[in-house]
């Protein structure tokens, strides 16, 4: 009986410490895409969705649920017209909401992803792939169509003028082609808070240990 009155002070004790500090900077939420972005179809200021897939936990108590919504809009899309341009996917994260309807303002960076072959700059920009395996076989494809066509017509010469005019003509078919960069509904994203977020919601203690 004593243990539980000396457990149930320290319990309040840490709730109102984790409700007057709130969600401090540098803390990673981990989310779940609800909402497919991709360059070839989104515009700036296109909003996205998300879901938390790992509580918030200060101090022993859980200030934001798993399952909580993240909202935002999309800020930036890009798909250059050269062969080493990478597409990009610029987010912002604005507001974090609790089941309950709960909504608080999010200042938060996207670092990032689990979609392999792709980065995230430090400004918190996706970038997709530059190109693919595709864009691999196209260029030897056209060199040496080039290459065969070149030694019909010209011998030896023409076998090194048409595998010019072949890998040329790939090279252009790259630079009037867009390159795009898709993030699939599902795929995990890391956010990463820029200062801290205030809370005012009840705060729970933790799940887990022994009673």
């Amino acid at each position: 009986m004593k243990t539980k009155w000396m457990l149930l002070p320290c319990l309040l004790l840490a709730s109102l410490l984790a409700a007057q500090t709130g969600v401090p900077a540098g803390t990673a939420l981990m989310v779940r895409l609800d909402t497919t972005l991709a360059t070839f179809s989104n515009r700036v200021g296109d909003p996205f969705r998300a879901s938390l897939t790992q509580a918030i936990v200060v101090n022993g108590v859980t200030l934001i649920p798993a399952g909580a919504t993240v909202e935002g809009r999309v800020t930036k899309v890009s798909e250059p017209r050269r062969i080493s341009g990478r597409p990009t996917i610029g987010i912002l994260p604005e507001a974090v909401i609790l089941p309950t309807g709960e909504r608080y303002f999010l200042d938060a960076t996207l670092t990032d992803t689990n979609i392999p072959g792709t980065t995230v700059n430090v400004e918190g920009q996706f970038k997709g792939s530059g190109h693919d395996r595709r864009d691999q076989v196209e260029v030897g494809a056209g060199t040496a169509g080039g290459m065969l066509i070149g030694g019909l017509i010209g011998g030896g010469p023409g076998v090194l003028i048409g595998g010019a005019v072949g890998a040329g003509s790939t090279g252009v078919h790259w630079l009037v082609t867009h390159r795009s960069a898709t993030l699939p509904a599902g795929t995990q994203l890391t956010l990463e808070l820029n200062r801290p977020m205030a809370t005012t919601a009840a705060a729970a203690p933790a799940s887990g240990g022994s009673k």
